[in-house]
């Protein structure tokens, strides 16, 4: 792409994304901090992607998704995942009419443009899969009958990392479907004195004023496409992705022969998909965006890469050995890839 392309390009970003800055002034309105909850929440819904979270409970992740939900004007629905939930009662089912001697279908609260799963991981696994399904396919079948999912589609999936009995594991291959993964901490002390004094009120019932559309957001996705991302990235994506997997440093570009990743296979059991690839491209164009600029920097990589890579990593017995985690590993291959 030519300079003058992408300086064209650029005006026409900044003049799309401009609805961004007034969605976040009024989400700051209503949510204290989560920052980088909210940045993914944007960057998920403009790239089509879904989101695992996984933090301890009191942490305003309902308020963040129901803000974000009213700011755009868009439908908002929460699921609680109880080991007793059925599949129908997250998609929907047909009911007879018995005056009308008929069938009609009635949807069940996946039918929303942000859905909150809450404690995905204490349904059975046909639960967790009817959502999957969804958002996979972006559609329904109840009855024979399909039912496609409303534009946009998102869906905020939690994790309690506390309480383990009772629970039933996402299996790998499913939590590949997440574009991100985020572990979400306790607010800083300011933070929190910011909390209770907005929230310490029982009578208080704060509400997101709707400062953009559902339109918005579809209008860009079509701009984020067109962002542009240098041959030079792409394989910059594609070393990173590469240098997870074991037995694959041979494939990585010629541009790494001097990364010192040497004994870093013993610690990983299984690598990143070609799905990771993929989001890492998609979410660094959806980051030039929210940030309005009409192309991709190896820093807008560098930034969501661990997001994009901690469920991506099944590691050996050796890491855990040695106390190492998926983000030990995700940022010792930052730091050894040579950045282009």
């Amino acid at each position: 792409m030519q300079q003058n392309e992408i300086q064209e390009l650029q005006g026409k970003i900044r003049e799309v994304s401009a609805f961004i800055q007034p969605l976040k002034t009024e989400i700051g309105r209503i949510l204290v901090g989560q920052e980088k909850l909210v940045n993914r929440l944007f960057l998920s819904l403009i790239a089509d992607g879904h989101i695992l979270l996984e933090g301890v409970p009191g942490l305003a992740i309902y308020l963040a998704v129901k803000t974000i939900a009213q700011a755009l004007n868009g439908s908002f629905s929460r699921v609680q995942f109880t080991p007793d939930l059925l599949p129908a009662d997250i998609v929907g089912t047909t009911v007879y009419n018995p005056q009308e001697h008929s069938f009609s279908v009635k949807k069940g609260p996946v039918f929303a443009n942000i859905v909150l799963a809450d404690e995905i991981n204490r349904a059975p696994a046909k639960v967790q899969s009817a959502l999957l399904e969804c958002m996979q396919e972006k559609q329904v079948t109840i009855s024979g009958q399909t039912h496609p999912m409303p534009h946009p589609f998102l869906v905020m999936a939690t994790q309690n990392p506390i309480e383990q009995e009772g629970t039933y594991p996402l299996p790998e291959a499913q939590v590949d479907r997440f574009m991100f993964k985020l572990k979400i901490d306790y607010p800083t002390r300011d933070e929190e004195r910011l909390v209770v004094q907005r929230m310490a009120h029982p009578e208080m019932k704060l509400r997101a004023l709707s400062v953009a559309t559902l339109a918005d957001i579809e209008k860009a996705r079509e701009w984020v496409d067109k962002v542009y991302i240098d041959e030079k990235i792409v394989e910059y994506i594609l070393d990173i992705t590469v240098a997870t997997r074991p037995g694959r440093r041979a494939e990585l570009s010629s541009r790494q022969t001097e990364a010192k990743l040497e004994g870093l296979e013993t610690f990983i059991e299984y690598g990143a998909s070609p799905r990771a690839s993929i989001y890492l491209a998609l979410a660094s164009k959806a980051a030039a965006f929210l940030e309005g600029r009409a192309y991709v920097v190896p820093q807008d990589v560098k930034n969501i890469a661990p997001d994009i890579l901690r469920h991506r990593i099944l590691l050996s017995y050796e890491a855990e050995a040695e106390s190492l985690g998926p983000d030990d590993i995700i940022k010792r291959i930052l730091d050894e890839l040579r950045t282009p």
